[in-house]
């Protein structure tokens, strides 16, 4: 006789799995720790299997559970995808979203390809710029949703997660030796008065040698060696690395990622939206901490 497993207690498990803890799995679904927890039971007692590894403070998978969520994710996937193609046909529209140049990559790729086959009628107007211009934007009435990078939270938003700030330069680059300490940064970047304070604080000067509105700029000249710029760890591209200066430069602080959003009462489309921000920045953060 065919068994069928539980869509939901795989969702649940993939929460666990992506956060760490049933708690902070919880808080993502919405639903009680209980909840969760139950439907983890379940779950294991279907397939006769531990699928979780509770030694630890931080939960961590058994090998069938590392094996089961492969498969997980894919399923939901199809699920999500099925669902979407069949039962969101009769959304029709076009949502705005703000997000920050340094934080498009890598979760907000993965979040359009997902709402996209779960919404393939609604047009989502991807916006990048920076915080302050997101911010400003959103109040205006502009933007449905947008993240942005912040020392605190605002009424409204919400953290989704914390990640250091980290001093990137070029692949085996030297020039973050150098004094003056080079620079290269936006002009509306947020991290940048904290960095220099820093650098003032630790006693180390520096010069700042490009300062641009392009990012694409930015990124050219600290691939180059030229000068050294600080990112959200996890977030670097592949042409750029962390610098490991073993405490010749000082330590940067963590940033919040929020998220702010317009009013979800007017139907499912911008809270969805919202739900796969939310879980793709819950696996991020666990794949840096991991």
């Amino acid at each position: 006789m065919a068994r069928n497993l539980d869509l939901t207690a795989l969702r649940s498990f993939v929460a666990v799995a992506d956060t760490g803890g049933v708690t902070k799995a919880a808080g993502l679904l919405n639903l009680t720790q209980s909840a969760v927890s139950m439907q983890l039971k379940r779950l294991e007692e279907s397939l006769d299997a531990a699928l979780l590894d509770r030694s630890a403070r931080t939960i961590g998978l058994t090998s069938q559970g590392e094996l089961l969520l492969s498969y997980a994710r894919r399923m939901l996937a199809l699920n999500d995808e099925i669902y979407g193609k069949l039962t969101a046909t009769q959304y029709e529209c076009e949502i705005t979203l703000g997000v920050p140049h340094d934080i498009v990559y890598p979760v907000i790729p993965t979040v359009l390809k997902r709402f996209s086959a779960a919404y393939p009628r609604v047009r989502v107007h991807l916006v990048s710029s920076f915080t302050r211009e997101l911010v400003a934007n959103f109040k205006q009435g502009k933007l449905d949703v947008i993240l942005t990078t912040e020392d605190t939270v605002d009424a409204g938003g919400e953290t989704l997660t914390q990640i250091p700030l980290i001093w990137v330069g070029a692949p085996g680059g030297q020039i973050w030796k150098q004094r003056p300490l080079r620079l290269a940064y936006e002009e509306h970047c947020i991290f940048r008065k904290f960095v220099q304070h820093r650098l003032d604080e630790a006693g180390i000067p520096w010069e700042m040698v490009v300062e641009s509105n392009s990012s694409r700029t930015i990124e050219a000249t600290v691939s180059a060696d030229m000068a050294v710029h600080s990112m959200l760890e996890g977030t670097q591209p592949r042409h750029l690395e962390q610098i490991n200066h073993q405490g010749s430069l000082p330590r940067l602080r963590e940033m919040n990622v929020n998220m702010y959003h317009a009013n979800l009462d007017g139907g499912p489309v911008i809270r969805d939206l919202a739900v796969f921000i939310r879980e793709g920045f819950a696996t991020l953060r666990a794949q840096v901490t991991a």
